[in-house]
């Protein structure tokens, strides 16, 4: 049976489940947690939550965040244009090591937009099959801009360049008319595979690839910044490598909804355009930009931080016996653990009594998202929270 999320989510929310929590990043695991009928104690300044891409949040806390951060100075726009939102835009454009940026109601709508320029007249894009853009979309780029979408590694967060070039192929060959191939899109940690991101070394091959056939790139990095401290990664240098990207801003960065679409400037300018000729030039951002401003300073240290907490944490699980970590390779901010019968008893309520959340466990599989609310106590307080 085919379940309503709208429907679902308005008639069996959690207790401590807020209309913010869920724009903060963490529906999926709520979604796990109504299901099973569980009750949450409040959100506290103390609360660890192994269940999303953010820290814990409650309307209340929201709201006082925000105050305090307009109180530091002039922070309204009008239609996207002038304070939070341009300072925004300014900030994350230097921090994505590029030309400009533009601030986006919607990550679907930037998405949408950046792959539009890019393919121009050749109406072909190539793209992972497993991506948010090709499956989760609503078949945007067809439907608005007329592109066709070649999916390409069905069940890989990563198709290697060579079914990169094989599609390049099979598009020159095809039929009487060959397809013409106008750009590519990556994304990078791929939600469907959880969290697992294409390399730097192999996005390296695959935009040189883009490079050769003369195509622009454009990176769906909704979720780019929970790579900060894994190995080999920087923001400047992975983005670097791309025409476009996109960055979520309130699945990690605290806003209540947004995106940053960034790029070359003659190439934003056109993005804003046609933003507003896709209804997406909203009378005021700024009460998105000014908590998301607020966060990004500073994210990818701490952020780092984080990754090293979740792997003390793991490490710790691990040796504590009964717990066997499984980690997502050329992962972000997820891993599994198969957990021992004997390890379960008694195990969501010791966790419960710590104030420490993750999702229910299935079939004896549990599944563990890390974010900076990982650093609010000691690893090792945690980890005895685990293991009783």
């Amino acid at each position: 049976m085919r379940v309503n999320r709208r429907k679902f989510l308005q008639g069996a929310l959690p207790v401590g489940a807020t209309a913010a929590g869920l724009l903060s990043g963490a529906w999926e695991p709520m979604l796990a947690q109504a299901a099973a009928g569980s009750a949450a104690a409040p959100i506290t300044d103390k609360t660890i939550a192994l269940n999303g891409d953010s820290p814990p949040t409650t309307h209340e806390l929201e709201i006082a965040k925000l105050q305090t951060l307009m109180a530091k100075g002039p922070y309204a726009d009008v239609y996207l244009k002038g304070g939070a939102v341009t300072e925004f835009e300014l900030h994350m454009a230097n921090l994505l090591g590029k030309e400009e940026a533009a601030f986006f109601p919607t990550g679907t709508l930037a998405n949408n937009i950046a792959v539009r320029l890019l393919c121009g007249e050749k109406r072909n894009l190539l793209i992972q099959h497993e991506a948010h853009l090709y499956q989760d979309e609503g078949e945007g780029p067809s439907i608005l801009s007329g592109l066709n979408m070649i999916p390409i590694g069905p069940g890989k967060a990563s198709p290697g360049v060579e079914e990169w070039s094989e599609a390049f192929e099979v598009a020159a060959h095809s039929a009487y008319y060959p397809a013409r191939i106008g750009a590519m899109s990556i994304e990078s940690p791929v939600r469907r595979q959880n969290g697992a991101c294409v390399p730097y070394a192999e996005a390296v091959k695959i935009t040189a690839l883009a490079r050769e056939k003369g195509i622009g790139v454009h990176l769906d990095g909704s979720r780019l910044f929970l790579l900060s401290g894994t190995p080999g990664f920087e923001v400047k240098s992975y983005c670097a490598l791309f025409d476009t990207v996109f960055v979520s801003i309130y699945k990690f960065f605290g806003a209540p909804f947004g995106a940053i679409l960034a790029g070359k400037k003659e190439l934003i300018d056109e993005a804003k355009e046609l933003r507003h000729t896709f209804g997406g030039l909203i009378y005021h951002g700024w009460m998105a930009a000014i908590p998301a401003l607020g966060a990004c300073d500073g994210f990818e240290v701490r952020f780092t931080q984080a990754h090293l907490a979740s792997e003390k944490l793991l490490d710790g699980l691990q040796a504590a016996g009964g717990f066997t970590v499984q980690r997502v390779e050329n992962g972000s901010n997820i891993a599994f653990a198969m957990v021992s019968a004997e390890r379960q008893k008694g195990l969501m309520d010791r966790l419960a009594k710590a104030d420490i959340r993750i999702p229910p466990i299935v079939d004896g599989k549990m599944k563990l998202w890390w974010n900076e609310s990982i650093l609010r106590r000691p690893v090792e307080e945690i980890v005895a929270a685990f293991v009783g």
